[in-house]
């Protein structure tokens, strides 16, 4: 019979109960104790249950309602898909979508004005809007150098946060599944479950992220983007 490590086990129990009720954590490190192997047990339960749940689900799906692969790898050039799925879009994800879930006022600011700076990539699409646009992303990177200068020091996070959060973890979740419904040429109604997987990985990335740091959830996503693509790109080689 086949036996569950107690580590394993706890892992598991503690990442379910995090899901019943979304809390501000204070992440310990790869170099607290187990935590390296509770970051491997979580990275490798994320991974499982995409290949063995909810690709096979989509799989599915696609059939039933005749749905499309998604486009967005094929508007990338071979040479940049591997760097670009391991290290440049975990790194770019996580910082957006996580990277301030800690609730701090730095890390905040930060969000906004990382915010401030797409919107005013936005413009920057609109002619003769260039160097206004240019002008907002400079003042957005000086404000932001400087306001975590002076906040970074303040590692408390805000007390509203902590009483949104469970909100705020679901909320980036769902947030950060859907907006990979631009990988599809063809958005529908019926399209919304092929970002399972996005919306998966959103809630383990998010508890690894309060758990262990963000660190951890870049690894965890750069390891998991590395074992699927390096599959989807044996498979269409066979």
């Amino acid at each position: 019979m086949t036996t569950v490590s107690p580590s394993f086990r706890a892992a598991l129990t503690d990442f379910a109960a995090f899901l019943r009720r979304p809390q501000l954590l204070a992440p310990a490190g790869f170099r607290a104790a187990g935590n390296a192997r509770t970051w491997l047990f979580l990275t490798l339960l994320s991974i499982a249950v995409l290949l063995g749940l909810i690709l096979p689900f989509i799989h599915l799906w696609q059939g039933l309602f005749d749905l499309p692969d998604p486009q967005a790898f094929d508007r990338v050039s071979k040479v940049w898909l591997v760097p670009i799925v391991v290290l440049i879009a975990p790194l770019l994800e996580e910082l957006l979508f996580r990277g301030w879930q800690n609730g701090t006022r730095s890390a905040l600011w930060l969000l906004a004005c990382a915010l401030a700076v797409f919107g005013a990539l936005a413009i920057a699409i609109v002619p003769g809007r260039e160097l206004i646009a240019l002008g907002a992303i400079i003042a957005a990177a000086v404000a932001g150098l400087a306001g975590w200068i002076v906040l970074r020091r303040n590692r408390t996070p805000l007390a509203w946060f902590g009483r949104a959060f469970p909100f705020i973890f679901y909320a980036m979740a769902a947030l950060f599944a859907l907006v990979h419904l631009a990988n599809y040429d063809r958005i529908t109604l019926a399209a919304v479950p092929l970002v399972l997987p996005q919306f998966w990985a959103g809630l383990l990335l998010g508890y690894v992220r309060q758990r262990i740091g963000l660190l951890g959830s870049i690894a965890a996503h750069a390891l998991s983007n590395l074992i699927t693509i390096g599959l989807a790109l044996l498979v269409s080689s066979i």
